[in-house]
């Protein structure tokens, strides 16, 4: 969140965070927000975030830390408007612990995905993925830091060119014109 917090202040995306929502009162995001004089709201029902969103006229939703599969009152509300980013090479290892998922099955290159959000777990039209090599002597926390270092840069690169009309999405691929 703090990277997508720079890159709008910066004015390398073309948009500011209208509001930080969270499930959870204890979330670090919020924090973050209100250091920015972001406004927060601690909610839990899809209703109420709907809601929320509407009172600040928000264009895109991005999720992060969302822990659970987004229902039918937002993919209705914000079709096409809602992305996500998540720390593999999708469709290789959605959902929990993906990176112990990538180092128990071996690979050799695991990465970052930015897609946007449908009705099934991280199975929404890829945008952007980054790559990082798997290093032998890799643990799930290593692989995690190299993998969160290309996230921070690939999600407001995606944020930047949704908000710049650049995102054409065609069934399940997603072009950048």
């Amino acid at each position: 969140m703090q990277a997508i917090i720079d890159a709008c202040a910066s004015g390398d995306i073309p948009a500011k965070v209208a509001v930080v929502i969270s499930n959870k009162a204890d979330a670090y995001g919020l924090e973050r927000a209100k250091k920015h004089n972001i406004p927060t709201a601690v909610l839990t029902s899809e209703e109420e975030i709907a809601k929320e969103l509407e009172k600040y006229d928000v264009d895109l939703v991005c999720l992060a830390g969302y822990m659970r599969i987004v229902g039918k009152t937002l993919l209705d509300k914000y079709a096409g408007k809602i992305i996500n980013i998540h720390p593999a090479l999708l469709p290789s290892f959605p959902g929990l612990h993906s990176q112990k998922q990538a180092l128990d099955y071996g690979v050799k290159v695991s990465g970052a995905t930015v897609h946007f959000v449908d009705e099934g777990c991280d199975t929404g039209p890829i945008i952007l993925q980054a790559t990082v090599p798997v290093l032998d002597k890799d643990t799930e926390e290593t692989l995690s830091a190299r993998i969160l270092e290309q996230e921070h840069k690939l999600y407001p690169m995606a944020i930047k060119l949704f908000a710049q009309g650049k995102l054409k999405v065609e069934g399940r691929k997603v072009l950048v014109i």
